[in-house]
């Protein structure tokens, strides 16, 4: 008996000590900032919202009181998001839209007044030079496509979900005949061109990316799709070592790209509207609504 009291007793201690190692949930009396250890939780360091997000923490002072930008990954950043709504905790992350993020949790972006992040992005489709000679089915193809924000987080959250990203896309495009039959109308049928498209991965990307791959499958092309970071995507466009992306957000996420390697491919123009990239926090943080309240609630 006296053994089982000593292990019950070692048991609850043991509960006691992961319970109070656990973050308190968010508490809006307090201030915002040591609650979360004026952190903001970001994705990785060479993305384009990590960017902007420097630019906003000077714009808004908030380096001048200790905030400061972690630089993680999609997934790592994404998982400590979960853990935090799972328990109302206080967190801020860089977020973009579209993402599965957004339909599977309850977030809201902060307001931007001074207009940092610029505003809504259009995602454009980016060819090398020489492809509309080279493979024109494949180029009218890229230069059709288009879809929207709602469509491609139905792709996301599938992947998100564990489903093979091609078999997620796969599944979509049978899901969406005319959209596919938009895309692929008059285009004569070839045999194995091989293709190859580069994409950054975030899953916005690896949805879009995949959807495209498997239409021009369905013309007779070999698609190869590589993932890379923004910068060697860009380049790998420039240097013809690659034939397409519809990975570029604009203005402002692939702008300084855009800019770099102007004249050196081909922009087909938008393949999804109204795309956002900003800071955000989980919706129960009523009292956090803008940039400014990081500093002031």
């Amino acid at each position: 008996m006296r053994k089982l009291k000593v292990l019950v007793l070692t048991f609850v201690v043991m509960a006691l000590a992961a319970c109070s190692n656990r973050p308190a949930s968010y508490n809006e009396t307090q201030k915002l900032g040591p609650q979360i250890n004026y952190t903001i939780t970001g994705i990785d360091a060479g993305a384009g919202v990590m960017g902007s997000t420097t630019k906003v923490i000077a714009a808004y002072g908030l380096d001048q009181a200790n905030w400061q930008l972690q630089t993680s990954s999609t997934a790592a950043m994404t998982s400590t998001l979960q853990k935090a709504i799972r328990h109302k905790q206080p967190i801020v992350v860089t977020g973009w839209q579209p993402h599965w993020m957004f339909t599977k949790y309850p977030l809201k972006f902060l307001k931007d007044p001074k207009g940092v992040y610029g505003k809504a992005e259009d995602i454009h489709t980016i060819v090398r030079k020489g492809l509309k000679h080279d493979a024109p089915q494949a180029y009218t193809l890229l230069d059709r496509f288009y879809w929207t924000p709602k469509q491609m987080s139905s792709v996301m959250l599938k992947v998100n979900a564990g489903q093979d990203p091609a078999k997620a896309a796969q599944a979509w495009l049978q899901k969406h005949p005319a959209e596919l039959a938009k895309w692929t109308k008059g285009l004569a049928k070839v045999h194995g061109q091989k293709l190859t498209m580069t994409y950054v991965a975030w899953d916005s990307e690896i949805a879009s990316t995949n959807v495209v791959a498997e239409a021009l499958k369905t013309i007779g092309y070999d698609v190869t799709i590589r993932p890379m970071e923004i910068q060697p995507m860009w380049a790998s466009i420039a240097t013809n070592a690659a034939d397409a992306q519809v990975s570029a957000w604009l203005p402002n996420t692939s702008g300084k790209y855009y800019a770099d390697y102007k004249g050196k491919f081909a922009d087909l123009g938008v393949n999804l509207k109204g795309a956002q990239v900003g800071l955000a926090v989980p919706t129960y943080m009523t009292k956090i609504n803008s940039i400014n309240d990081l500093l002031h609630k």
